[in-house]
């Protein structure tokens, strides 16, 4: 790349697979460089388009909020303007092969197939009934054929409504919980010190200290209230924790990974994140945890009935038939409003005596009045086993069922059987209530020192602020919905294809969309167009000698000595050849 007007900090030898990566923040690139999980939110943190959100009528007085109530008003926020995505086809398909030799370099392929879902990793089969690939949509593919499942930064998140079947921005579960990150900080003004980023084989997660604690979920979020409250939406929430391997935490302070001996976070932030998060996912047993459990393991409820006075009179019901009617009504069998949803049923489900053999849940009030159940403290939970005299909630099976319920213990990276060696780096250094250019600015004046923040500039896309030579790379060599894509156009024909495309870049200034984001989103700039026609034609003439020459109002591709001239506005300047 010839441009002698730019400064920043030089790619660290052996490292332009990781820099390359940072343009184009695949699954896969993630996980085997966890560096970029936060570079990614530091990025999104500098982007305008997150700022822009604290001027929406929305967030009007939301400093006047407290933490937990801003947190609120975000996640609502993100569910009005952002869909989940799971569609594995949006960015195209490669192949294990073509990966695994990408990769060898880093990591092994026996580690990859036990870590990561694209490469065999199969689920704890406790809970993955059924075939993992298929669940998730990558039965279709041939074992060897795998889709390019790429994490999007949050103009590529805005961007999914140009394109056809979406009226809003979606992303999927990294996307979403870097975007959440970063708002969190921007927008409700939490420390980064308080949020952790967490990711498993097969999903992205946050948990935020605040209040008792909050776990982002896709575009929702889980309080402890909800993370024991047994209902359906509740258990999706829980099945990357409940059933997986954490396989990185990403903080302020650095990472941890669960195949790296090496790990960069501070020992002190981890050790608060996992004494709050085993805080989050443990309670004791009281009479609405124990009702709560019975609404999650429906098999169990045949131990109990509910009473209820009608008119005078004394009648019971199976508690089978009482959650069954929690369907569709907002009163709950576990709290204050069970008497409105038992008034809601009619008198025929009841039966004027007891049922025989099963306990009569008001009977267990008492019982919990002043006592709380330690899931932990055997002689606790046996006192509530003689309360409850049914074999089908005795059994050993059943009483380990409710102590998990109410005790979850995460598998962290960090464990005794495979310590981590902790090299704290430099913490990244952000106060909340700063504006953008400052934050930019801050981060400008760490990137020298510290490896994501010069990460972050990466991810970022902005090319007045880094080596073209990484973006460069990703752009000829992952886009393969692009070049599928235009199969069926000659090169003519793709030429007039992308200039009959709107000349608006999804990016601001001088940061630029990779290829597939252009033929994705049908639009870019000059300067992208170029990229996404040379990106195609390289894999139709990899022969073919190819030179970008960059002005900041125009750009000229030239392929095999044909010069093929665009328009610009990103104002860039620089030679390269591709």
């Amino acid at each position: 790349m010839d441009d002698m007007s730019r400064a920043y900090p030089a790619i660290p030898d052996g490292q332009m697979e990781k820099y390359s990566s940072a343009s184009t923040l695949s699954d896969m690139e993630i996980f085997i460089f966890p560096e970029l999980l936060y570079a990614l939110v530091l990025a999104n943190l500098m982007s305008p388009a997150i700022w822009a959100w604290r001027e929406d009528p929305w967030f009007a007085r939301i400093d006047r909020m407290t933490p937990y109530r801003r947190i609120l008003r975000l996640k609502q926020f993100v569910m009005d303007h952002y869909e989940f995505n799971l569609d594995l086809d949006t960015w195209g398909l490669t192949t294990q092969e073509r990966e695994l030799a990408r990769f060898r370099p880093f990591m092994d392929e026996a580690t990859l197939s036990r870590s990561n879902a694209l490469f065999g990793y199969e689920g704890d089969k406790y809970y993955f009934d059924m075939d993992i690939r298929r669940h998730f949509g990558l039965d279709k593919y041939g074992r060897e054929v795998i889709p390019y499942w790429k994490t999007e930064t949050v103009e590529a998140m805005d961007a999914f409504r140009f394109k056809e079947g979406y009226a809003s921005g979606a992303g999927e579960c990294v996307s979403l919980s870097t975007l959440y990150a970063a708002a969190l900080h921007v927008v409700c003004g939490i420390p980064l010190d308080d949020i952790f980023l967490m990711g498993t084989p097969l999903h992205s997660q946050n948990f935020v200290f605040a209040g008792d604690g909050v776990l982002t979920n896709n575009r929702r979020l889980v309080t402890k209230s909800m993370w024991f409250n047994g209902t359906e939406l509740t258990r999706k929430a829980q099945r990357a924790l409940r059933h997986e391997q954490v396989t990185v935490i990403a903080h302020r302070t650095g990472w941890i990974h669960c195949v790296y001996p090496g790990a960069t976070i501070a020992p002190q932030a981890y050790a608060r994140l996992s004494e709050g998060l085993h805080a989050f996912l443990r309670t004791d047993i009281t009479l609405e945890i124990l009702l709560n459990f019975l609404r999650d393991s429906p098999e169990r409820q045949a131990c109990f009935q509910v009473r209820h006075e009608r008119h005078g009179r004394l009648l019971h019901i199976a508690a089978e038939k009482v959650y069954h009617y929690e369907h569709g009504s907002p009163y709950k069998v576990s709290d204050a409003t069970r008497e409105k949803l038992l008034a809601e049923i009619d008198e025929d489900e009841f039966f004027a005596a007891p049922l025989e053999g099963r306990v009569v849940l008001d009977d267990l009030e008492p019982f919990f009045r002043n006592r709380r159940v330690d899931p932990a403290d055997e002689a606790s939970v046996r006192r509530l086993m003689e309360e409850v005299p049914c074999h089908r909630f005795q059994a050993r099976h059943a009483i380990g069922e409710m102590i998990d319920f109410a005790c979850l213990k995460p598998n962290l990276p960090d464990a005794p059987s495979a310590p981590r060696r902790f090299v704290p780096g430099p913490a990244i250094d952000l106060d909340p209530g700063l504006a953008r250019e400052e934050v930019r600015a801050r981060l400008e004046a760490q990137r020298a020192g510290n490896p994501v923040v010069d990460l972050a500039f990466y991810a970022l896309r902005d090319l007045s602020r880094t080596d073209w030579a990484p973006f460069l790379k990703a752009a000829m060599e992952r886009s393969p919905v692009s070049v599928k894509g235009a199969a069926d156009l000659d090169d003519a024909a793709l030429e007039a294809r992308l200039r009959g495309w709107p000349d608006a870049s999804i990016y601001d200034g001088a940061r630029c969309a990779q290829p597939d984001e252009v033929w994705n989103y049908r639009r870019g700039d000059g300067l992208e167009k170029a990229l996404c026609l040379a990106c195609v034609l390289k894999a139709r003439h990899p022969a073919a000698a190819m030179e970008l020459r960059v002005q900041p109002d125009q750009v000229v591709l030239s392929v095999a000595g044909r010069e093929i001239p665009w328009s610009s506005a990103k104002g860039l300047r620089g030679v390269a050849a591709l």
